[in-house]
């Protein structure tokens, strides 16, 4: 039973009484598992263009930027780093004072530590960080000695302390979108650089225009604007574009109620404790952005100026396959608005549904010709995305499925393990011969055929979050993460797979990535 003070609470957040009262009954009854249909494979569900395929794409995309075509990229950028200084914090705050040893695994001329323990190959190698500088100024002001020095000494908790404590570089305390990634003759570059980099080689439009939005955090929203206001007119002088820059936060309407072991209402200071509903809550924030087409990329998913080739090729055949995509939903939707169909031409347009995008409804069997055009403005009438899949080699990640969807059709869709039921053995068979993972490369187009937006939150799958097991000061408790951005808040989308190299993902999970050889400039 909700008090008066909940109910003044929940108003201030933007969030109905019966949102509340269904995110309580799922709690209780749980999310289900995903019905498969198989994992999308090359010939089934993921598309590998060739050279030729992958340059009529390329120069589709410049012809649709020329024509004046408008275009944002939305990078998800709230995260802190703290997961990413992991063992480092470990390390700091555990009783061993020196790390155990790591292992020289990675080949080639720019081999570095690696393997073993995390720590002593970032100590190591501590000479190829990027914000080696700004961690030697850090240890002369702590300790009055630079890094090699303390390395010398063995002081390597003093070290490591100097990185990730707010009282040192406070590199544990930031967002990662913040934090010196890349080395140049100049100084240091972060993700924030590199994104607004990249964009202006893949996103500007006919007058030199390059729109950005961040998602942040409200405690970091000045950090970012702070670096903002230096990086951009930089960035701006050496690539000869201009900016439109804008930031959003996680919308308070999206956050969800947590819960005690037994379900029952999680109560802390007298208040029901909320938690953020996770990236699925961005598609809000996406919602709200006023563009035709929209790239997606994680802040960490970059690389120095001179790896970056291939992200800018595959971002641009991404974008132009989307556009291919959109040119022939464009002329079916005018055919079936005017009339002008042949039995002929819906057969075409249902064989375009399943080849592209899997789509397969035993629904439409028994249908006459008017019927079936009906059912087929209904399924081309949605938001349109093309996602980059990259080969399995062992990274983390979702991966591409055909699913099942609750009208009984199947389509592609990119799910995470925990939708998976492991209980059963063919989903376990196809989760280990899948060949592809999701490497979060999204590009969208998110306006209807008239031109006005989509509504894109009432495409979204709402039984497709999770339930996670978290705590609060030693308190145990059950938290609800909303569909994920790109899983089921995207369910009801028209979804293409398009296989990419994985020299196009790049991402930096923990601080020891920052030693690969696609990291170091």
């Amino acid at each position: 039973m909700l008090s008066p003070d909940d109910l003044k609470e929940l108003e201030a957040k933007g969030i109905a009484p019966e949102q509340i009262e269904a995110q309580l009954e799922r709690f209780r009854t749980g999310f289900p598992y995903l019905k498969i249909l198989d994992a999308a494979r090359p010939g089934q569900g993921i598309t590998v263009l060739s050279p030729e395929e992958e340059e009529a794409a390329r120069r589709r995309w410049e012809q649709y930027l020329s024509d004046g075509g408008d275009v944002t990229k939305f990078v998800p950028a709230s995260g802190a780093a703290s997961r990413m200084f992991k063992a480092l914090f470990e390390f700091v705050d555990g009783d061993a004072d020196v790390p155990a040893e790591g292992s020289d695994v990675v080949d080639g001329p720019d081999a570095v530590p690696a393997g073993g323990s995390d720590v002593a190959a970032l100590i190591e190698a501590s000479d190829k960080l990027p914000f080696i500088a700004e961690l030697n100024d850090t240890t002369r002001r702590l300790y009055n000695a630079d890094v090699e020095q303390l390395k010398a000494e063995g002081r390597y908790k003093e070290l490591i302390a100097a990185i990730i404590k707010p009282e040192g570089m406070n590199y544990g305390g930031l967002p990662k979108g913040l934090l010196k990634f890349h080395t140049y003759e100049g100084g240091s570059r972060t993700p924030l650089e590199e994104q607004l980099t990249e964009g202006a080689q893949t996103a500007a439009n006919n007058a030199g225009v390059v729109r950005l939005h961040f998602t942040v955090s409200a405690n970091h929203r000045k950090l970012f604007e702070q670096k903002l206001a230096e990086a951009i007119p930089e960035v701006e002088a050496r690539k000869g574009v201009k900016f439109e820059v804008s930031l959003s936060e996680q919308k308070p309407s999206t956050d969800t109620v947590a819960v005690n072991p037994d379900n029952t209402p999680f109560v802390e200071d007298g208040h029901l404790l909320f938690r953020p509903g996770g990236h699925g809550a961005l598609i809000e924030n996406l919602n709200d952005i006023d563009s035709a087409v929209v790239f997606i990329k994680n802040i960490d998913n970059v690389v120095p100026d001179s790896k970056r080739d291939a992200t800018v090729r595959y971002k641009q055949v991404l974008g132009g396959y989307l556009m291919q995509l959109h040119d022939t939903i464009e002329h079916y939707l005018t055919l079936l608005g005017t009339g002008d169909y042949t039995r002929g031409t819906l057969q075409e347009m249902l064989k375009f549904l399943h080849f592209t995008f899997s789509v397969t409804d035993r629904s439409i069997d028994g249908m006459n010709d008017t019927e079936v055009a009906i059912y087929l403005h209904g399924k081309l009438s949605r938001p349109l995305r093309v996602c980059g899949m990259v080969r399995n080699e062992g990274e983390p990640g979702g991966g591409p499925f055909i699913a099942y969807n609750p009208d009984g059709s199947a389509s592609l869709q990119i799910l995470e393990s925990h939708q998976i039921d492991k209980n059963n053995p063919d989903y376990v068979r196809m989760l280990s011969t899948a060949t592809h993972f999701n490497p979060v490369d999204l590009v969208c187009y998110v306006r209807r055929h008239d031109g006005t937006k989509f509504d894109l939150t009432q495409h979204v799958d709402p039984a497709t979050g999770f339930i996670s097991e978290k705590s609060s000061h030693g308190r145990a408790l059950r938290a609800l993460e909303l569909p994920g951005l790109w899983n089921g808040a995207m369910s009801d989308w028209n979804t293409a797979f398009v296989e990419v190299p994985i020299a196009t993902f790049n991402p930096v999970k923990t601080v020891n990535d920052l030693l690969r050889p696609a990291h170091q400039g």
